[in-house]
């Protein structure tokens, strides 16, 4: 029997509660839909009971299902994340006496951490793009942009001409969950800029283009970056958010604070930033090991 668990009026009421209350984006919102269907077809089609009435123990056996199904870790405490908020949510309509997930401990995943770049290994890539064209000097200005700010990839390629304040070398950026901020940068990325700006002809209202004047795509963005990694052999790991983790990692590793960072990241919780201070005391460790005489 073939149920549209798109339309039960548990998870919409849910999800619109995300929506209006805690004002988390669309995507976000999606992945707590997705995660609920999955696990309301498994209280219908094999575990035979209704959400509203499971117990902590009805929860162990559904994890052990997803475990059973070989899904990571990671995506396992996800769903498990998300059916937390969504049994609390249920208390709070009290339309539940007890929440089922309230004594379930997420199981603890070591964090790996993300792949980084040397402080040489950037200014290869920023001295990869040369000034020969438009969509190097474009490229040049993306990637010092991204060097300088941290932003996501998605926040470069949506980023307009009125985010911009060159006089005070600021940007606004639009992150996740659709909240502001601004970040400053050095007169390296506004160089860049200005040199693309100043050869750029076009009305778009937004500042990176490809050749048929619309919107540089993210993918489109990380293809170009591929080719100015082959070109001054950098390794193939690399991927769109490195330069993001380099910024994090470098402005660590010459003292800034953690909540600093924090902010121009645009993370949300301090817990994320911290896993930068692990990568800034793994380099640090390998040098002492690499040049102490008794490393």
């Amino acid at each position: 029997m073939n149920i549209e668990f798109k339309k039960d009026p548990l998870i919409r009421s849910f999800l619109d509660s995300l929506f209006i209350e805690k004002g988390l984006s669309k995507n976000t919102i999606k992945s707590y839909e997705s995660d609920l269907k999955e696990f309301f077809a498994w209280c219908h089609n094999i575990h035979k009971k209704l959400p509203s009435k499971l117990t902590s123990s009805s929860i162990n056996i559904y994890l052990g299902y997803l475990f059973n199904k070989n899904i990571k870790s990671s995506s396992v405490n996800r769903k498990l994340s998300t059916l937390k908020a969504f049994y609390v949510f249920l208390y709070k309509q009290k339309l539940i006496f007890k929440i089922p997930t309230e004594d379930i401990e997420t199981p603890k995943i070591q964090k790996k951490l993300p792949s980084t770049l040397s402080e040489n290994e950037v200014e290869k890539l920023l001295k990869a793009p040369k000034d020969k064209n438009i969509i190097e000097l474009r490229d040049k200005a993306m990637l010092e942009m991204l060097y300088a700010t941290g932003m996501r990839i998605s926040e470069l390629v949506n980023l307009k001409e009125v985010n911009l304040d060159k006089n005070r070398q600021v940007v606004k950026v639009l992150g996740k969950g659709s909240k502001e901020r601004l970040i400053p940068f050095g007169d390296e990325a506004l160089d860049s800029l200005q040199k693309y700006l100043h050869k750029r002809n076009s009305r778009n209202i937004y500042i990176f283009l490809n050749n048929r004047d619309n919107k540089l795509s993210r993918v489109g963005f990380w293809q170009r970056v591929k080719i100015y990694l082959k070109r001054v052999h950098l390794k193939s790991d690399i991927t769109p958010h490195t330069l993001r983790h380099a910024f994090a990692t470098h402005l660590l590793n010459r003292g800034a604070d953690l909540r600093s960072v924090q902010l121009l990241l645009g993370h949300s919780d301090l817990s994320t930033t911290q896993i930068y201070t692990h990568i800034a005391k793994q380099r640090l460790s390998e040098m002492h090991k690499k040049h102490h005489p008794r490393g």
